[in-house]
């Protein structure tokens, strides 16, 4: 590329940049260290906000920052001989603060990276492929980098901007839409059918040189449309109209790669009678299952229990189901020997469902030999007391999935 052609660009998106509003501050925000030593990574899901929060964290230090978006179609040629470009750039502006985004689609800029942390600047990035950031960051930056998390609106942020009482009526509305800010902002339904679209065919099926692009479509389909169930590979290969369950397991890893969706395990103690039992299936978000849902009306205990799974997916990946005696438990949480945090998840307690949710929640208490349990409902509050523990029936919107209590 040429110097001027270059500028040009980075001229354009931080001007851009600039313009946009801040939006609503994310909760992640204060989690985001001032850092220099190590490069600050927030990965997730594209649309989901990634660029505008690292927006308000520079904007937070207050000081030059150079920005460039590796996904402007008119970077598409930059060749690694273009870095040297780019740090005349960064000279120029002087700037001590590089915001770089998607910087994955850029060629080698781990090293790059690399390079801009040994002389001493401080390195903001963002990323929408776990699997391609991963190999880069386990390599070049092993020891260099500090990766967060970020998926859309939480629960709490999706009520601050909607300005909502959390109750149950909200509920219902967060579950409907979701929490993607730039479908918020229209109520253009278009746009996460597109955002899906955008992501199977471009970050997996050409990324990942995938011919038959309708097989790993259905696959989804499929999964967006059963959250909350189980889910084998073998038994998929029909779905997805391939022969192999090993293309069933790579297209689930390009698919969670892509924070499309997400599988949480049964629990073990051992790792491989993990990887042997079937897995669970999560989407990211609320708004891909009400806009790709196989089902007409996507079963609303579904969306209850992924809006549960992802807000704990938000605080930590340790996260796993258990079946133990003809029982299940639907989340055990960062589980260890006497201590883990059990919970089912239920639109409401009925007379025809309370033995068997009681029963799964009491198995996985008496399994990891904890006293409290939690019952989480749309809109239903209770205590149950039973043999050595307590069952705390709370309504979602009332838990606290920080502390692991109902709200005080």
């Amino acid at each position: 590329m040429k110097l001027s052609e270059l500028r040009g660009v980075a001229e354009s998106q931080r001007g851009a940049l600039d313009a946009a509003p801040l939006g609503l501050e994310r909760e992640r925000l204060s989690a985001l260290p001032d850092i220099r030593t190590h490069a600050l990574v927030v990965s997730g899901i594209r649309r989901c906000g990634k660029s505008t929060l690292l927006h308000q964290f520079v904007r937070r230090l207050d000081e030059a920052f150079f920005y460039l978006n590796f996904e402007d179609i008119r970077l598409s040629g930059m060749q690694t001989a273009d870095y040297r470009l780019i740090d005349s750039l960064i000279d120029t502006a002087g700037a001590a603060t590089l915001f770089l985004d998607e910087v994955q689609i850029a060629p080698q800029w781990d090293r790059f990276v690399r390079h801009a942390l040994d002389a001493g600047r401080r390195v903001i990035l963002t990323g929408s492929n776990a699997s391609l950031l991963s190999r880069e960051l386990g390599s070049s930056l092993t020891g260099r980098h500090l990766q967060y998390e970020l998926f859309p609106f939480s629960w709490a942020e999706y009520c601050r901007f909607r300005n909502l009482e959390p109750g149950g009526a909200a509920l219902e509305r967060y579950l409907a839409e979701g929490g993607f800010p730039e479908f918020l902002k229209t109520g253009n339904a278009e746009i996460l059918r597109q955002l899906q679209e955008d992501i199977l065919a471009r970050d997996i099926a050409v990324r990942f040189n995938i011919r038959d692009d309708r097989a790993v479509r259905s696959l989804y389909l499929w999964l967006v449309s059963n959250v909350g169930n189980l889910m084998t590979p073998s038994k998929l290969t029909g779905v997805a109209g391939v022969k192999s369950p090993t293309t069933v397991l790579e297209y689930l890893a390009h698919l969670e790669a892509a924070w499309m969706i997400h599988t949480v395990p049964r629990f073990a103690w051992s790792v491989k009678a993990r990887s042997l039992a079937p897995k669970k299936v999560y989407a990211v978000d609320a708004g891909f299952v009400q806009t790709s849902s196989l089902s007409p009306t996507p079963d609303r205990g579904g969306l209850l229990e992924n809006m549960v799974f992802v807000e704990l997916r938000r605080r930590t990946p340790s996260l796993f189901y258990l079946a133990e005696d003809g029982t299940e438990c639907d989340f055990v949480v960062e589980p260890k020997r006497g201590r883990a945090t059990c919970i089912q998840v239920c639109w409401t307690v009925t007379s025809e469902n309370e033995e068997r949710e009681i029963a799964g929640l009491r198995s996985a208490m008496k399994y990891f030999g904890v006293d409290y349990g939690v019952i989480l409902t749309a809109d239903q509050e209770d205590e149950i007391t039973i043999p050595g523990g307590t069952i705390a029936v709370i309504p979602v919107w009332k838990y606290d999935f920080t502390a692991g209590r109902a709200q005080e």
